[in-house]
């Protein structure tokens, strides 16, 4: 059990390590931030 704790502790710290990059690229430059479609239907 102990080691099934480990392995999910692993996975989110990797998914927040993930997240904190994608976070940096994308303040880093804007303009290559793909639209969201949402906003392209509100013309």
């Amino acid at each position: 059990m102990t080691e099934d704790l480990h392995e999910f502790v692993e996975k989110v710290h990797d998914t927040q390590k993930k997240a904190e990059k994608n976070k940096h690229r994308a303040k880093g430059n804007p303009g290559s931030q793909l639209p969201n479609k949402q906003h392209s239907t509100n013309k």
